[in-house]
């Protein structure tokens, strides 16, 4: 698809129409209440949202567009001016209250964002999804894929959302004489909370913003700010720490619940309270020292972390083996991650290449054709051999090339390459 024709999940000037998947504010950066580039297109639940988050947007920029239905939208090409109608289909993505993925098609094919989602291979409305995304490429294979990469590493394997949520169930039940403490954030996990209370039969405390939030999603009134009321309590993810939990345990009885599929690791605090402990995200190339530091890969179940805390994995975003059934699925020529940065980032052709339409033995022959015109260059001289990294993912042995006058690792070429970052000529060679 041409460059300035549309933007999904990004706000800068320069496109003809926007789209956004999802509220979650990692999808939301550079969106404002001034923002006034041009027509938004959104699901009906998402713009029911939307002026809690952005309460001064100028709705009329708004296009409420229903899940499942086709849509036209007459757009110019940037470069010859000439019409460049397309069809745009929003499918719901699992993900959080108003979330979807948008599949366009035009005369550049068929290009599916799919933006954060979670695709489980059981249930109603999953099947739903996936019959409407069948239906609606029709045989087609899509183009380009823009694929929710978050997990996309076999280390992350966890249950169905169902399955993790019936963990948190028996955790609480076999508490009965402790408060409750969930750390969630500001928009998901909803449907947690709800099985929840109608298995326990309890109201769920949660905090006023995320009241009005409840309520705007009309969910029944099980819901409430007195603490006096219940002894579960959904808190924003952020003041869910260990010293919080050691405080309320100084009180009463407390446990903390974390639900997620990110891995967490329990390590000494290292603050002046060298004793205590503190909670935080596990990176994947944490060294594990022999100090008492654990990280948790499996994600299997839940786990107590600390006499406090257990972590559960109970995850929006898909797990391995859910991003592979996708891919099969669609069976995209081309495949690129929108998770950049992840801490587990890894490009989806490290491990799908095989799944791809377009399968190629080496991962040079999905590189932008000026990168791997340089790059056979350097080859040719017996400077440089790209080896197949399929499969093996950042743990493949490494080789150093004076690649343009720089030398650097081969995997950290990809890996820049993959990112968006093209690598230039540089003045002053190595």
């Amino acid at each position: 698809m041409e460059g300035g024709m549309i933007s999904v999940d990004r706000w800068a000037r320069g496109s003809q129409a926007y789209f956004l998947t999802h509220l979650h504010s990692d999808h939301t950066r550079g969106l404002s209440s001034t923002w006034s580039h041009g027509p938004l297109f959104c699901s009906r639940t998402t713009a029911k949202l939307f002026p809690l988050k952005f309460p001064d947007f100028k709705f009329a920029l708004l296009r409420v567009v229903e899940i499942g239905s086709w849509h036209h939208l007459s757009l110019s090409s940037p470069s010859s001016g000439s019409p460049a109608p397309i069809h745009f289909m929003p499918i719901d993505a699992f993900h959080c209250p108003g979330a979807v993925m948008f599949l366009f098609k035009g005369i550049f094919g068929h290009v599916l964002y799919t933006g954060d989602f979670r695709w489980e291979a059981t249930g109603e409305r999953s099947m739903k999804a996936r019959n409407m995304l069948l239906d609606a490429l029709h045989g087609a294979k899509v183009d380009h894929l823009y694929l929710d990469n978050t997990y996309c590493n076999p280390l992350y394997c966890f249950p169905t959302r169902e399955v993790a949520a019936q963990q948190v169930i028996e955790i609480i039940a076999s508490h009965p004489d402790h408060d409750i403490i969930i750390g969630i954030d500001s928009l998901g996990k909803e449907d947690l909370l709800l099985q929840i209370s109608r298995s326990l039969k309890i109201k769920i405390w949660v905090w006023p913003e995320r009241l009005q939030t409840m309520h705007l999603l009309g969910y029944p009134d099980i819901f409430t700010t007195r603490t006096s009321l219940t002894r579960v309590r959904a808190v924003p993810r952020y003041s869910f720490s260990m010293n919080t939990l050691e405080a309320l345990n100084a009180k009463r009885p407390t446990i903390g619940i974390m639900p997620s599929g990110l891995p967490w690791v329990v390590k000494p605090f290292e603050g002046k309270m060298k004793d205590s402990l503190t909670l935080s995200v596990a990176s994947t190339n944490r060294t594990l020292a022999g100090n008492g530091t654990r990280v948790d890969r499996n994600m299997k179940s839940a786990e107590k972390v600390h006499d406090h805390i257990f972590t559960v994995p109970y995850s929006d975003h898909c797990c391995f083996h859910e991003i592979k059934d996708f891919v099969q699925l669609t069976k995209p020529y081309n495949v690129k991650g929108i998770v950049s940065m992840s801490f587990c980032y890894v490009n989806p052709a490290y491990y799908l290449s095989h799944l791809f339409s377009s399968n190629h033995s080496s991962q040079k022959t999905r590189l932008d054709p000026e990168i791997l015109m340089e790059v056979e260059k350097v080859e040719r001289k017996g400077k440089m051999k790209i080896r197949d990294i399929r499969g093996t993912g950042l743990k493949k042995r490494t080789n150093k090339a004076n690649f343009m006058g720089v030398r650097i690792r081969r995997v950290a070429i990809l890996r820049q390459i993959s990112r968006g970052v093209k690598i230039v000529e540089c003045d002053s060679p190595d």
